[in-house]
């Protein structure tokens, strides 16, 4: 005869193994997206909460209470605005130097998929400051160095404050190099041998405008990649995707998403799905429970 107590032990170790692979069924639930960080308004293909917008912008944005910053591997960086059909993102390093304050010296880096989704425009300029007469880009990389509108080195250590002291310091005017961004993703500030960098964007509009007026920051051009977007939105939905297969996804509500729209057919319930998926393990449930219950009434 079989043991009763075994038997009911077998029967409880199985039971909890069935609620736990029923809870590990259930499908995970987006919570809706939000669409502004303070006054900056957050569209596809960007996003401040996971699971939205495109996967290849994920983990980028970040929104305080205060400011919207965009993620890098050299650091947060300030969003001044977003421009949804010029496609362009204006940002500002609180650390980096500008004509007014002179800030320890740093790289500016980025991901290698922001170098190739959000790159720096190419009317951003990067100007080395305060560069040895060794920096390879008075030498042997001299051809990387540009004339920006007219601007000189003299111009920069005359006018601004912050650099001014450079000047003073070496009785000269010290070298600087007015360059792109792909001199600085390809060399470091110690490589390239010059203490400060700071940086200007809307370039093609400073000609004969002084460095004090200069538009200090960066100006990044970023793409959208097309994955029906707008057909999801036309249907009243948001733009997101699958956090695990990072699969795109039109986002409905908190309880329901769509491969495609929230307009028809294609259309995913999350709860009709949950009791779908879980509706044999719980007929499995059911019945191992009767079995227990008439063979405990046939040990009496």
């Amino acid at each position: 005869m079989v043991n009763s107590k075994s038997f009911f032990l077998t029967f409880n170790h199985l039971t909890i193994y069935l609620i736990l692979l029923l809870l590990s069924q259930s499908p995970q639930i987006h919570s809706t997206c939000r669409n502004f960080c303070n006054n900056i308004p957050i569209n596809y293909p960007f996003s401040i909460d996971d699971g939205c917008g495109a996967p290849q912008y994920r983990h980028m944005l970040n929104c305080s209470a205060t400011d919207l910053f965009f993620l890098t591997p050299s650091g947060n960086y300030k969003v001044q605005s977003i421009d949804y059909e010029k496609q362009t993102m204006t940002i500002f390093d609180p650390s980096m130097s500008t004509c007014s304050i002179l800030q320890p010296h740093h790289d500016f880096k980025m991901s290698e998929i922001q170098s190739a989704i959000i790159p720096p425009t190419p009317d951003t300029v990067f100007i080395l400051v305060n560069c040895s007469i060794d920096s390879p880009v008075l030498n042997h990389y001299k051809s990387l160095c540009f004339n920006f509108s007219g601007h000189s080195c003299d111009e920069l250590y005359g006018s601004c404050t912050s650099f001014k002291l450079f000047h003073l310091l070496s009785n000269s005017t010290p070298a600087c190099c007015f360059t792109g961004y792909e001199t600085v993703k390809y060399m470091s500030m110690d490589i390239l041998d010059c203490t400060h960098y700071t940086s200007v964007y809307n370039t093609d509009r400073l000609e004969g405008v002084g460095p004090l007026d200069w538009l200090y920051g960066m100006k990044l051009s970023f793409s959208v990649p097309d994955t029906g977007c707008a057909r999801c939105a036309k249907s009243g939905g948001t733009c997101g995707f699958d956090v695990e297969t990072q699969m795109a996804q039109c986002i409905c509500s908190s309880t329901s998403n769509s491969t495609r729209d929230c307009a028809g057919g294609r259309e995913i319930n999350v709860a009709d799905s949950y009791r779908a998926s879980s509706f044999l393990p719980l007929q499995l449930l059911y019945i191992l429970a009767l079995v227990a219950i008439s063979y405990s009434i046939l040990l009496r």
